[in-house]
């Protein structure tokens, strides 16, 4: 299942006719997305401002549009009814926006929907450079190019990309993984597609406090990616131990999820570690022998 983009992705977005969810319809149609339609049940056949069709299902959308991904601004406790029924029509790659949904809603979601790409929960999405944008980054600060990017804090994804680009260094393919303690695609997930996509020269992985997901990753380059170089950066590390960071998922818990033991294992794996942001454009120029 890749995790990538083009022109032709037809998106259709679940809970289109509220206030998130057209507000950001109209900025991934700015962006070129292909929006095809929404679902709001009991909204069927209507359209909104941008011209857009209303359908009450998923599968009522897809038979209609053909649409074969979904981005999904449903509140949390229909979050994860919205990822089986997109699910149950086809939909190959779903983004969920939604925060707060419940884990143990998420577990059986991630557990019964194999074959659909779950981008989320509790995520900013993914975006293509000049093919496509499927979530709520901001476009204008992404530049196409051959910089594959993994996150899982939004803001930093943001502030990254802007660092890179400003450095003359584009981007592949972004992907804001969540920052849940269950999330439907992993960094090994988005660094098993980076190490074979011809079109990705690096890998940004940008990780933080809790969890072992980073250690995983880790543990992945080391053995799958010995020749596509990989800068990493870990938010967090000044959190006190027991207090959770934002994010669900980035909580420690006695010696595990510290950023000790993540920036240990990926220098164990021989990725380089950003102190800061700014460090990270120059790092990958010199694991590229790019001139700085």
């Amino acid at each position: 299942m890749a995790i990538y983009l083009d022109k032709n992705s037809k998106v259709l977005v679940q809970g289109i006719t509220g206030r998130e969810g057209l507000f950001h319809t109209q900025r991934m149609i700015a962006y070129g997305t292909q929006i095809v339609g929404g679902v709001t049940p009991g909204k069927g056949g209507t359209r909104i401002d941008t011209g857009n069709p209303v359908f009450d299902t998923v599968k009522d959308c897809v038979d209609a549009t053909g649409a074969t991904h979904t981005i999904i601004f449903v509140p949390p406790p229909y979050a994860a009814d919205a990822l089986f029924e997109a699910y149950d029509a086809g939909i190959s790659l779903a983004v969920c926006i939604t925060e707060g949904i419940p884990a143990h809603d998420m577990l059986k979601v991630v557990a019964t929907t194999h074959g659909m790409r779950i981008i989320g929960p509790n995520c900013p999405g993914l975006v293509s450079p000049g093919k496509s944008l499927v979530g709520i980054m901001p476009g204008h600060v992404f530049r196409p190019g051959r910089i594959g990017l993994i996150s899982r804090s939004g803001t930093l994804t943001y502030e990254i990309v802007d660092l890179l680009s400003k450095a003359g260094l584009g981007q592949s393919t972004c992907v804001g993984i969540g920052g849940d303690p269950i999330i439907g695609t992993t960094f090994v997930d988005c660094l098993r597609s980076f190490a074979t996509d011809s079109e990705t020269d690096a890998v940004v992985v940008c990780g933080e406090i809790g969890g072992s997901d980073e250690e995983d990753a880790a543990a992945f380059i080391a053995e799958h990616l010995p020749n596509k170089p990989v800068v990493a950066f870990i938010g967090g590390r000044s959190a006190p131990s027991g207090k959770r960071l934002g994010h669900a998922g980035a909580i420690i818990s006695g010696n595990t999820g510290t950023p000790q033991s993540k920036v240990k294992a990926f220098e164990a794996a021989g990725v380089p570690v950003a102190e800061r942001p700014s460090q990270i454009p120059m790092l990958v120029k010199e694991r590229l022998a790019v001139p700085a």
